[in-house]
């Protein structure tokens, strides 16, 4: 269980926080799509639970451990990929070698089984990897560690088109009942297939906390050519050819879930989300457990 309790951070004294009396739970079995606009403090947040960063106010804690604390069972248990990282200039086998025992669960099959699906071969060197290729490897690792807890920051960025699809193949692969796994992302479409659970954050809280198919059953998610009905939705956004649109669901069918209108409509109608959703919760409200 990733506990998160009111919260406050900031990058200086005199600094606007980034994140301000901010609360979120999130349980085990859940692939949770953390959304933001730029600033929202969505890096900041993951850093926070990985103990990197000590919050001014409030409190951090993952199944009953202190981030800040830096305990061996935490650490071992809890893996960051971050948008940027560095790989050493090393044979993928050495960096396994001397990475591995770290990670009490880490398994060899699960590490070459990533590395096929991502369809690279276990025996390369990390120094003659491009960006994309190494972001493949660094993936493939993590999830081999078999943490019950993966954070992925921006983890299609350096990414091509087929390693796109292989990265929503792996995780689904190295996904289980046990495990949490966080993509923070500004590419909805590169997630939107795969994620259960989606939250959508703002510095002083969380606009949105629902599951995928609780908001499939609650909205309606549309294209049309029809301007009439575009200005009559909840929310219209253009598109080549028409417009997405956001309705209230009439119950007869269940629509895949457009991430890009779902978050402009969580922005621009903060209210009727609430309505919708009872477990959205901002600033100083009761946290909302996320379990599948």
């Amino acid at each position: 269980m990733l506990d998160i309790d009111n919260i406050t951070y900031s990058y200086g004294r005199k600094k606007k926080p980034v994140l301000q009396n901010y609360s979120l739970s999130i349980g085990p079995g859940t692939i949770c799509g953390l959304l933001g606009r730029n600033g929202a403090g969505k890096s900041t947040l993951l850093y926070l639970v990985c103990g990197l960063l000590r919050p001014q106010q409030g409190t951090v804690s993952y199944n009953g451990f202190n981030p800040l604390k830096r305990d061996v069972e935490f650490l071992n248990d809890v893996f960051i990929v971050p948008e940027e990282f560095y790989l050493p200039n090393v044979k993928l086998s050495e960096f396994v070698k001397t990475m591995s025992p770290f990670y009490p669960r880490f398994s060899m099959n699960d590490m070459e089984k990533h590395l096929m699906t991502f369809e690279m071969m276990p025996d390369v060197h990390l120094g003659q990897l491009s960006m994309g290729q190494k972001k493949r490897v660094f993936i493939s690792f993590a999830l081999a560690c078999n943490t019950s807890l993966l954070i992925l920051d921006e983890p299609t960025n350096g990414l091509d088109i087929p390693g796109k699809r292989l990265f929503r193949k792996a995780v689904l692969n190295g996904m289980n009942d046990d495990k949490t796994i966080i993509i923070s992302t500004h590419q909805v479409y590169d997630v939107e297939k795969i994620i259960d659970h989606v939250v959508i954050t703002d510095t002083d809280g969380v606009l949105l906390d629902a599951g995928m198919f609780d908001i499939s059953t609650k909205l309606k998610f549309v294209f049309t050519n029809d301007r009439c009905r575009a200005e009559k939705a909840l929310i219209s956004l253009d598109a080549p050819g028409g417009y997405n649109i956001v309705e209230i669901s009439d119950g007869e069918e269940e629509t895949d879930v457009n991430l890009e209108t779902l978050f402009e409509l969580t922005r621009e109608r903060q209210e009727l989300i609430g309505r919708l959703f009872s477990n959205t919760h901002k600033n100083n409200q009761q946290p909302t457990i996320i379990q599948s």
